[in-house]
């Protein structure tokens, strides 16, 4: 039974290395099938000539000019093996195959074309065998970082340590990948890959892209081989480590909220992009005569009828100045990258009661000082953030309420806003938090009807809220006995409208402005033994301020309380027993 599991092994094994071999082969014919053009300003052993001049190569170095255009654009700025293939819209044949190593890439292009790709390898032999080529090769070779990626198809970074590091493949940089997202510990059933690249990259592959078009759109072969839109660096990025990453975690990639993001950064950017623009001319005017070498050379440095000196809208806006970056810089550093994963935010929505009278809604503190005895935010999101396994929340409400006033009834809507949270909350997890946070021995909150949102918790909070309305509960004192006059008085009043000035307690963090809210309904509550204190309900236009509207605020708020049963009036105490929203009902 060994003997014949083996065999069964055996034959696998082989199999396997006869499709990766036909995957050589494919990718061979496709090098060699690309344009073979007698370009002769291009080709030049790939050296310059007379130091501005645009390259050109000897033709007797290549007998079968095979892929000439591959090699003038790789030796013209040190592109790389995958660049070379991306530019010529062959990523179908590399991005599938995530395996395929770096040298085995350039080893192929050496082979058609004669032309050293991104480094130095010790074995000329054309490359028939995968197994045998990863075996039999050493590891001697001289880095060369691409003048177009940067390094970043070669997988080649820096890391956060400033330390170089080199994946010889696309499998090998999804498994360092795959190491971060294990490490963070995220519950996932699904991910979205994000890339973020420098802008000299998107700069060098238009480049390089509007040279070709310019230089060669008038060949035969140029409709049906040179690709009409450029395949991107970025996307080139995704397709080729999509596959592999989703192999190694055991999920597919797909619309997320958990996101994987390499964010790739050049430290020298800025001086490279200076000087661009300085040698482009962007800085200042040059004269341009005949002693000018480019002007004397003819060379691709100068586009037909544009003056470096003079640059017009037209030739920015369609993209042609790009062709003066050529050549391209030597490269002697790659990008640093820094892997990130992370989930976007995650809501926790619900309704809270307030029962104290010294709790503010958010955190408040004034010269080193806290207010209050405690805060909403941190009872509920301090409570939920670590059921969560977050990083940190924030606290969202609709409205809010000061910290002398109690928020009774239905409650207030409110969101916690829970940043990348490693576990997402299922309904009985939700269930355990409001469980926790209403068996507080302070008593000081509770919620009501949380529920797990997305993004549309936003919605749900805004909708209305304009329009919102809100029931209050005051208890208010008059220097004179309350009759019944009064009552009807104020009973009688419906959608009354008033002007309130910004008080003159908040008149230190907020506009002075003039504003018109609507006072919907009241009626009074006599309390029992007492003719000068009485509950007062109404029900008024969110933003209306309570206090001043019984006060007066020296006038500020008209008409009010005061005014319209015509004595002074003081509020004692404030309740709010409804916020009229139809978010976070049971």
């Amino acid at each position: 039974m060994a003997t014949a599991g083996a065999a069964v092994d055996g034959n696998h094994v082989s199999s396997s290395v006869e499709a990766e071999n036909d995957d050589l082969k494919l990718l061979r014919d496709s090098v060699r099938a690309l344009p073979a053009q007698p370009l002769k300003d291009l080709l030049s052993n790939g050296n310059r000539k007379n130091g501005n001049r645009l390259f050109s190569y000897n033709l007797q170095v290549y007998p079968t000019e095979r892929a000439l255009l591959v090699v003038s654009v790789q030796s013209l700025c040190k592109v790389c093996a995958r660049c070379i293939f991306r530019l010529f819209s062959l990523h179908e044949q590399i991005c599938p195959r995530p395996s395929l190593v770096t040298p085995i890439l350039s080893t192929i292009l050496h082979e058609v074309t004669g032309c050293e790709g991104d480094s130095v390898s010790t074995s000329p032999r054309e490359t028939k065998d995968l197994s045998k080529f990863e075996s039999s090769r050493e590891v001697k070779e001289e880095i060369k970082v691409c003048s177009v990626c940067l390094g970043i198809l070669q997988f080649l970074y820096n890391d956060d340590n400033g330390t170089l590091v080199k994946k010889d493949s696309a499998s090998d940089f999804a498994a360092a990948m795959g190491e971060v997202v294990k490490q963070e510990g995220h519950q996932i059933d699904n991910f979205s890959l994000e890339v973020s690249l420098p802008q000299d990259v998107v700069e060098n592959e238009q480049a390089v892209w509007l040279y070709i078009k310019e230089k060669y759109s008038s060949e035969s072969w140029f409709l049906e081989k040179f690709p009409s839109e450029r395949f991107a660096t970025k996307d080139f990025l995704k397709l080729s480590v999509t596959n592999p990453l989703e192999t190694l975690l055991g999920i597919k990639s797909n619309v997320s909220s958990f996101r994987v993001r390499l964010t790739y950064t050049l430290s020298d950017a800025s001086t490279r992009n200076q000087h661009m623009k300085e040698k482009n001319g962007f800085c200042k005017r040059r004269k341009i005569d005949d002693s000018d070498n480019f002007k004397k050379d003819g060379g691709f440095h100068r586009v037909e009828g544009l003056d470096l000196a003079r640059k017009s809208s037209t030739d920015l806006e369609d993209g042609r100045v790009g062709l003066l970056k050529f050549p391209l810089e030597k490269v002697n550093r790659c990008c640093s990258l820094n892997f990130q994963c992370y989930r976007t935010s995650v809501y926790v929505g619900g309704r809270y009661l307030k029962y104290s009278r010294n709790v503010s809604q958010t955190r408040w503190i004034i010269d080193d000082e806290r207010m209050g005895e405690a805060s909403i935010e941190e009872i509920v999101g301090g409570n939920i953030l670590p059921m969560c396994q977050g990083d940190t929340y924030k606290f969202h409400a609709a409205g809010r309420e000061d910290i002398d006033v109690r928020m009774l009834g239905t409650g207030r809507p409110f969101l916690v806003e829970i940043q990348n949270a490693r576990q997402v909350p299922s309904d009985v997890l939700v269930k355990d938090m409001e469980n926790k946070i209403n068996s507080l021995e302070s008593k000081f909150v509770k919620v009501k009807n949380l529920k797990v949102l997305g993004n549309q918790g936003w919605e749900l909070m805004r909708e209305g809220e304009a329009e919102k309305q809100k029931q209050y509960a005051a208890l208010v004192w008059i220097p004179r006995p309350l009759n019944d006059d009064d009552m009807q008085t104020l009973a009688s009043l419906k959608d009354m409208q008033i002007l309130q000035k910004t008080p003159i307690r908040v008149l230190h963090r907020r506009s002075p402005l003039e504003r018109e809210k609507t006072i919907h309904w009241m009626r009074i509550e006599r309390i029992a033994g007492s003719s000068q204190y009485f509950l007062l309900h109404l029900c008024t236009q969110a933003g209306t301020y309570i206090k001043e509207f019984v006060h007066g605020d020296l006038g500020r708020t008209h008409p009010s309380i005061g005014s319209i049963l015509k004595c002074r009036s003081e509020i004692l105490q404030l309740d709010v027993t409804d916020v009229k929203m139809d978010c976070f009902q049971a």
